[in-house]
């Protein structure tokens, strides 16, 4: 999944210079936010879209916003997101602690969005690292400092995206990292975010090398509960050895996320109520794999029909259509012409809807 960095670079450095001044600021974030953690969150099914903070950011606010329906619009908003969302925040990147996002001190975007979360009952995630960037964390203190910077009652939990930059000393630290909050915190859901196949030849293929870092890591440090949230895009090439391929002679994307959390299963022995999924909507990088309303729609029944932990997709920002100008493959649209705004956010959200 993609951050956006690029192009807010030069906001960032704007925004920084109106820190002194911007009204947003509401002090230091306590440890003590955390006494209201939520009822045991990773116990319940989880959805809702990432936000890429890179998209639609003012240089003077660095307060989240989107402009899916066609304006911009601050988050949270109830026009934007259904009732029951999670919006995870994408992506804090650098050193635990010392993190920051797109440029931005941590400090400002946490001042600036966890109140107006909180205030609108809105949960939201905490996500990291991401396809552009490397997230890491090398003590206890420095995640104790990360996690105090979000903290609220509407904190759900965090989220790792590990996407092939990181090493396996990285990767370990950041395990035991997890374990220890993990054990300070038990109603926070902590994830970790990895790239998947979705063989149907009965290989199994699952996990890249990375991903097979982590599961090692975890099993080695004994670190249970965590979810392991699959990124169901990108398989590559309409193969039986990559995916569940359909009538069409192209990757199945809906067949194709179940079978992917039914390998990593069988291979790692993941709980299903502990796997979650996340699609990119529409067009993926890899041009060939579509995913389709028709695919959310069917996901959305069945990921929750199967008990999994949470199903979330790339990115709110991406939501509508391309206009006719804006390239297919695009951080604020899908490539998929004739869907109104939200379609898939509203498709995959109907599961919590019914019930």
């Amino acid at each position: 999944m993609k951050n956006g960095q690029h192009q807010a670079l030069a906001n960032a450095r704007r925004i920084r210079a109106v820190v002194a001044t911007t009204a947003l600021a509401l002090g230091s974030i306590s440890t003590t936010a955390f006494a209201q953690e939520r009822g045991a969150p990773v116990d319940r099914f989880v959805f809702g879209p990432y936000k890429d903070l890179a998209q639609s950011l003012e240089p003077a606010d660095p307060r989240m916003a989107t402009a899916v329906s066609g304006k911009r619009t601050l988050l949270p908003a109830a026009e934007v997101l259904p009732a029951g969302s999670t919006l995870s925040w994408a992506f804090a990147v650098g050193e635990c602690g010392a993190e920051r996002w797109i440029g931005l001190d941590a400090d400002l975007v946490a001042r600036a969005n966890v109140a107006a979360f909180e205030k609108a009952g809105m949960p939201y995630i905490v996500s990291t690292g991401g396809e552009g960037g490397v997230f890491t964390c090398a003590s206890d203190e420095g995640m104790a400092r990360f996690m105090a910077r979000y903290a609220s009652k509407m904190l759900r939990g965090f989220d790792f995206d590990i996407e092939g930059k990181q090493t396996p000393a990285e990767v370990d630290s950041l395990v035991q990292r997890v374990k220890t909050a993990q054990r300070r915190h038990p109603k926070l859901r902590f994830s970790f975010t990895v790239a998947t196949f979705a063989a149907s030849d009965g290989g199994g293929a699952s996990l890249n090398a990375l991903g097979d870092t982590l599961m090692a890591a975890i099993k080695r440090h004994q670190l249970g509960g965590a979810v392991i949230n699959l990124m169901v895009m990108n398989y590559g090439p309409a193969s039986a050895a990559h995916c569940v391929v359909g009538k069409d002679g192209r990757c199945d994307m809906h067949a194709s996320a179940l079978q992917a959390a039914h390998n990593l299963h069988r291979k790692h022995g993941v709980p299903y109520n502990r796997i979650a999924l996340t699609a990119m909507l529409g067009r993926n990088d890899v041009a060939e794999n579509v995913f389709t309303l028709a695919d959310a729609q069917a996901l959305a029944r069945d990921a929750r029909a199967l008990g999994l932990a949470g199903l979330h997709h790339w990115s709110l920002d991406r939501d509508r259509a391309c206009p006719p100008d804006k390239d297919a493959l695009s951080p604020t649209c899908h490539s998929l012409p004739g869907l109104e705004p939200l379609a898939f956010t509203r498709a995959l959200a109907a599961g919590d809807q019914a019930r």
